[in-house]
């Protein structure tokens, strides 16, 4: 009997609920994790077709003299313009999802893989997944955790983001898993209990 592909199973959570950490206990339990927003912007500065589409959308200050991307100018271009966002989504998603199918094939032997993402739901990427899993804390937080790592952003800022972002209510209620981590809730046994369940899973498919 021919052993079943790898599950696809989906992290994602908005702006400070901690993700990330999730993601790296999934690596201790030895599972792959493809972080999707990495990938994108090295995609945005390596893969020949994405840079030409982007300078093709946005002009060639997409990027500086040295071939980085010019983040702050991109960011100004599609800061409050919809249609200019859309239109950097419809290059960047189908290029990560593209790299994501070749990373997904060479983890074969793996019982499932991890895509972590922060828009999952709103590219409508988590539809080609087997399971979505989404990581909760309070607003409160999640602003005080940005404010720690990236100084550089106000509260306002923040604020804006979250706003900005699909609710978490909506994201759970497309989810087979929740993770919640508030700084109370203990994750690590969060996390261990959907590990054990989808390698049950793995088990009832083999």
């Amino acid at each position: 009997m021919l052993r079943s592909k790898p599950l696809k199973i989906g992290i994602t959570g908005g702006i400070g609920s901690g993700k990330s950490i999730v993601c790296e206990i999934f690596r201790v339990l030895n599972i792959p994790v493809y972080d999707a927003d990495l990938r994108a912007r090295t995609l945005m500065t390596e893969d020949e077709v994405t840079v030409a589409a982007i300078k093709n959308v946005f002009g060639p200050e997409a990027y500086t003299k040295d071939r980085a991307l010019n983040r702050t100018y991109l960011a100004k271009e599609v800061f409050n313009d919809r249609e200019k966002l859309n239109k950097l989504n419809s290059i960047v998603h189908p290029a990560v999802e593209k790299d994501f199918e070749k990373w997904y094939d060479s983890h074969e032997t793996s019982p499932y893989v991890i895509k972590e993402a922060a828009l999952l739901v709103e590219s409508g990427s988590y539809k080609q997944l087997d399971m979505l899993i989404t990581v909760t804390a309070p607003e409160e937080i999640r602003v005080a955790r940005v404010m720690r790592r990236d100084p550089h952003r106000t509260e306002e800022d923040i604020r804006k983001i979250i706003a900005s972002q699909l609710d978490e209510n909506t994201k759970i209620a497309r989810s087979q898993f929740v993770v919640i981590n508030d700084d109370k809730t203990l994750v690590i046994p969060q996390v261990l209990k959907i590990h054990r369940r989808l390698l049950n899973k793995v088990d009832r498919i083999g």
